[in-house]
């Protein structure tokens, strides 16, 4: 669960998973790069894996992994310090989750929508009603492709679409006195709410 206050969650409906209307879900850099090992890794972001795994398993639909896997002088790290480096363990989704691969994108920023795998996806994305994206980090890429999706879709007029964003599997890092989760949270919660994108606390139940 991303960590957000008891009545900050309690604004979000519960969703339910036989509400679904022909979906696909994204999971994004639940890596080892951010949840075990390295310089931007916070291991409360592993609480959120057990939800992630229990609804792969529950929606038994299309799931595409998307990691971070940057060249050893990534244009990014000039804004973050150097992360999952392509063909290092840090740029590994996590072997709680690995059995559930069956697609991995790999992007060098912090949002999905313009890694070369998501362009790709977009020429079939109309099959698809809901669109559920999961993973870390909830303020940067998960915020990213949220909105820019949500504008595609917009720009589109995608009426028959939506993006959904369950707060219980999301999360972002904690650093004291810099980079609050609970703060950023909230924050890209209510940003991305805000833009039309459904937030629920969970989605929960079997079809």
């Amino acid at each position: 669960m991303a960590r957000v206050s008891g009545e900050f969650l309690k604004q979000y409906p519960l969703y339910k998973v036989e509400e679904l209307k022909d979906p696909v879900v994204f999971v994004v850099d639940m890596v080892n790069g951010f949840v075990k090992e390295g310089a931007l890794h916070d291991t409360a972001i592993h609480e959120i894996t057990p939800s992630i795994l229990s609804f792969v398993e529950e929606c038994a639909c299309r799931t595409i992994f998307v990691a971070d896997a940057h060249p050893l002088h990534a244009r990014e790290f000039a804004s973050f310090p150097a992360h999952c480096v392509e063909g290092t363990s840090e740029s590994e989704v996590i072997d709680e989750l690995r059995p559930y691969i069956h697609e991995l994108f790999h992007k060098n920023s912090t949002n999905t929508f313009h890694c070369p795998g998501f362009q790709e996806f977009l020429k079939d994305i109309r099959q698809y009603k809901d669109i559920v994206i999961t993973g870390c980090c909830s303020d940067i890429c998960i915020m990213q492709f949220a909105l820019t999706l949500q504008s595609w879709l917009n720009e589109h007029d995608c009426s028959s679409m939506k993006i959904i964003v369950p707060i219980d599997m999301i999360e972002t890092y904690h650093i004291e006195g810099i980079h609050d989760a609970a703060a950023e949270n909230e924050f890209s919660i209510r940003n991305m709410a805000a833009s039309g994108i459904q937030i629920v606390q969970t989605v929960e139940g079997r079809r």
